[in-house]
């Protein structure tokens, strides 16, 4: 039977790696990438998994996009079983000297859209009493690193906002959980001097960055039903930093 994914942020390297792991996973589940500027990679996804594998244009930060969005899925009788809040991104700088829109533009990418993303799906998994939110929050959330008090309170809120729903859809079939990526190999880090990358892995206890896959896989089983008693947890995919 397979289910109903819809991935945000799905043009980058993590996203990309999620749509082929839920597509991989079973031939019956349909997946719905969510873009909104760059769209090459979706595309080239769409190609590779032809009839199970769509665009939905998805600005994250507008409310209006998610309601379009919300209505074709329901059109197609594709009423998600797996959101996968998945978009955001930094814009790093000390505190002192951050421009006032870096801090709004941070905080309403990674949190505020998984405040919209989750309104927009909880409804309608509530009325099919099944549901799974996987929310990708940070590592930054919970060791907040100098130079991102925007991003690392907007991944904190991420988790306290996973949490509090988890508590407010445990009885409706509704799981929701955080993971919690450190540093992986996607294009975040593609710009690091190699000296910039020796100093990275030296922070890291494996000694090595972490695979978008890998982090892809611990979704996978957060969206199966052997997680169906997790909800609320928040995972770290971190390689070993404490």
């Amino acid at each position: 039977m397979g289910q109903t994914i819809l991935i945000t942020g799905a043009n980058g390297g993590l996203g990309i790696a999620l749509a082929h792991t839920f597509l991989q996973a079973d031939p019956g589940n349909r997946v719905w990438l969510g873009v909104h500027r760059r769209r090459d990679q979706a595309e080239k996804l769409i190609e590779d998994y032809s009839g199970r594998c769509w665009i939905v244009p998805l600005d994250v930060t507008d409310a209006s996009q998610w309601q379009r969005a919300m209505e074709l899925l329901a059109e197609l009788e594709q009423i998600p079983d797996v959101l996968i809040n998945n978009a955001g991104f930094h814009k790093d700088g000390l505190l002192a000297m951050m421009p006032t829109d870096d801090w709004h533009d941070v905080i309403r990418t990674n949190l505020d859209a998984v405040y919209l993303g989750c309104r927009a799906v909880i409804r309608p998994m509530m009325g099919q009493r099944y549901g799974r939110i996987i929310n990708i929050a940070s590592l930054s959330a919970l060791l907040a690193p100098k130079g991102q008090t925007n991003y690392a309170a907007a991944k904190a809120g991420v988790v306290a906002l996973t949490q509090s729903l988890a508590k407010e859809t445990a009885r409706s079939g509704i799981t929701v959980n955080a993971l919690c990526p450190g540093y992986v190999d996607t294009e975040a880090l593609a710009d690091l001097t190699p000296e910039a990358r020796q100093a990275l892995l030296a922070q890291i206890p494996m000694r090595r960055l972490g695979k978008p896959e890998e982090v892809a896989a611990a979704a996978l089983f957060l969206a199966s039903p052997d997680a169906a008693y997790i909800t609320g947890s928040v995972l770290k995919i971190d390689g070993g930093i404490f």
